[in-house]
């Protein structure tokens, strides 16, 4: 799988239509969390952001790249042996 997302500067108005999302399996106890939500343009990209810095970058994915993304972790894709 590919995926190519590019970290984007979005403008005040682009970021404030954005409804940031963290997974339900986040314990938010400090660790190093994501939040994603769609760009509110309608384009069906996905932004993606470090949750303890929300001020930081921001990549920005495809419709179709943010779905090969989620299918592989379902799939087990990203799962670490230890």
């Amino acid at each position: 799988m590919t995926i190519t997302g590019t970290a984007q500067e979005l403008s005040g108005e682009e970021l404030a239509g954005i409804r940031w999302r963290i997974s339900t399996r986040s314990n938010n106890n400090g660790g190093s969390c994501v939040e994603a939500g769609p760009l509110a343009d309608g384009s069906g990209r996905v932004a993606v952001r470090h949750s303890h810095h929300p001020e930081g970058s921001v990549i920005v994915y495809t419709r179709a790249e943010w779905d090969a993304f989620l299918a592989g972790a379902k799939d087990g894709e990203f799962d670490f042996s230890e």
